[in-house]
């Protein structure tokens, strides 16, 4: 749930710099059924009924249905942010690849939300000594925000990329080619 507190942090620094909502429906983002793909396999993935049953199959699913997002998102490095969601899904992979398919959480930061070892499969794992500790799930958001959560490093620079993403898109201006009319096309008067 961090990416959606970007989301809307994106959109109010957007609407506060004078960007327009609309000029998101002008962003073309390449292999996008790639990342819709991507998501939603992890969406059945993560349901109870799935996560109860999927046993060995859970880290290979998970790391293969990233690694589709991340292709896409790789599809799009020259928009403005994805640079830094590449990057941010890069420490994030490099954690759960190193971590046999699991993101490891610290036990202090699931304990702040009230959360323990998951009974069945989930993306998240407690760890002992985690590889590539620093880039695991070491913080939490205050339990008060709601679907607070615990998150990465890579979690933040994702986040920071999605808010740049948003905020720059509408910034744009509105496609010219669509407000243009042509000097021979107007009346004469």
């Amino acid at each position: 749930m961090f990416i959606l507190y970007s989301l809307i942090l994106g959109l109010i620094i957007g609407l506060i710099l004078g960007g327009r909502p609309l000029a998101l429906g002008e962003l073309r983002i390449r292999w996008a059924p790639l990342i819709v793909v991507g998501f939603a396999t992890q969406i059945v993935l993560f349901s109870d009924a799935v996560a109860a049953r999927v046993g060995d199959l859970g880290p290979a699913l998970y790391v293969g249905s990233t690694l589709m997002v991340g292709i896409a998102v790789l599809r799009n490095i020259s928009i403005p942010g994805i640079p830094l969601v590449l990057l941010g899904a890069a420490s994030n992979m490099v954690a759960i690849l190193a971590n046999g398919g699991f993101m490891p959480t610290a036990p202090g930061a699931a304990t702040a939300l009230g959360k323990s070892a998951p009974v069945i499969y989930s993306n998240s794992a407690f760890v002992a000594r985690p590889a590539f500790e620093p880039l695991t799930d070491l913080f939490a958001l205050p339990s008060w925000v709601p679907f607070a959560n615990v998150f990465s490093i890579g979690d933040v620079l994702i986040g920071i990329g999605v808010v740049v993403l948003i905020a720059t898109t509408m910034r744009r201006s509105p496609r010219r080619s669509a407000r243009v009319v042509r000097a021979d096309r107007q009346p004469a008067g």
